[in-house]
C-alpha cells in the first residue's frame, strides 16, 4: 500500500528532519517489522520512490546511509539486499581479535565449545544492560573459542528470555555458522550495532583453566552490548581474550 508521508503521524515533519531521513526511518520500520528478511532484496529505488511518493534521489540517499551503517548491502547489477551475518564481510564486524600472523581468512573459523547454557533470573547489572527488570528471565551462555586447538576466547553472554525462547546448548552446538546468523535465522533477531568497553584483567581460577593459562596471565576483557533495530539491546557479552598470539584490531574512520 502506498502511504503518503502526511498520513503517518509518527513521521517527523520536514521542518525537523530532512525528507531522506524520514524515508530512512520508514525503511527501518519495514526492516524491523520483517517485511524484508536478512539476505533478501528490498524493492528497487523506483518502487520505493513510488511507494513513499518521493524522488528516486531521496530514496537513494536514504539507502546510502543504511548501506553505510551495514544494514543494507548494494550488489552491482543485482540490487540492494538486507545485510545478514551469514555474509563473509559481515561475519567479522564484531570480532576484532585477529592473529598476529595472517588474518581471519587464513586462520579459518574458530572451534567452538559450549560450556554452559541455562535460563536464570537477570541480576541487576544484566537487567540494566538489556533494559529489563531485575529478575526477568534471561538465557546465559558460556563458550570457548579455540584456534588451531588453542583456547583463545572465553565468552559469557546473556540474552533476554522471551525473544530467545527455545535456544539450547544443543542448537548452539549444531549450528555451523556465526552465532548472530543463528539469531537471525531461528529467532528473527538481527544485530546491527554494538558498544564495547575494553580493559586489561587477570582471570579467576575457572577462567584460567578454560583458557589454559595461569591466573597471573593478563587478558583483554571486552564487554559488549549488541543492539537490534531502534537501539533495542538484545545481548550482553563479556569476553576474555588471550593476546599472546592475537591482538585486538579496530579501524578508525
Amino acid at each position: 500500500m502506498n502511504t503518503p508521508l502526511s498520513a503517518l503521524p509518527d513521521t517527523p515533519t520536514p521542518a525537523f528532519s530532512p525528507l531522506y531521513q524520514q524515508i530512512k526511518a520508514l525503511i527501518l520500520q519495514s526492516l524491523k517489522a520483517g517485511e524484508w528478511k536478512p539476505g533478501e532484496p528490498i524493492p528497487s529505488e523506483m518502487d520505493l520512490a513510488a511507494r513513499f511518493r518521493v524522488s528516486q534521489g531521496t530514496v537513494r540517499k536514504a539507502i546510502d546511509e543504511l548501506a553505510a551503517e551495514n544494514l543494507l548491502v548494494r550488489r552491482q547489477g543485482k540490487g540492494t539486499f538486507v545485510a545478514t551475518h551469514t555474509e563473509h564481510h559481515v561475519q567479522y564486524r564484531f570480532l576484532k581479535l585477529v592473529p598476529d600472523s595472517g588474518d581471519l581468512n587464513t586462520e579459518g573459523p574458530a572451534e567452538r565449545t559450549i560450556v554452559d547454557c541455562k535460563r536464570l533470573r537477570a541480576a541487576a547489572d544484566v537487567a540494566r544492560a538489556l533494559s529489563l527488570r531485575t529478575g526477568d528471565a534471561v538465557l546465559q551462555v558460556r563458550r570457548v573459542l579455540a584456534y588451531a586447538g588453542v583456547p583463545t576466547i572465553l565468552e559469557d553472554l546473556w540474552l533476554p528470555g522471551t525473544p530467545f525462547k527455545g535456544l539450547t546448548a544443543e542448537r548452539l552446538t549444531a549450528w555451523r555458522g556465526p552465532m548472530y546468523s543463528l539469531f537471525e535465522a531461528e529467532f528473527g533477531v538481527h544485530m546491527i550495532r554494538a558498544e564495547e568497553k575494553i580493559r586489561a584483567v587477570l582471570p579467576d581460577e575457572a577462567q584460567a583453566a578454560l583458557l589454559d593459562v595461569n591466573s597471573a596471565t593478563p587478558l583483554l576483557s571486552v564487554e559488549r552490548v549488541a543492539y537490534t533495530y531502534h537501539d533495542t539491546p538484545m545481548e550482553l557479552r563479556r569476553g576474555l581474550y588471550r593476546t599472546d598470539t592475537h591482538h585486538y584490531r579496530n579501524e578508525l574512520g
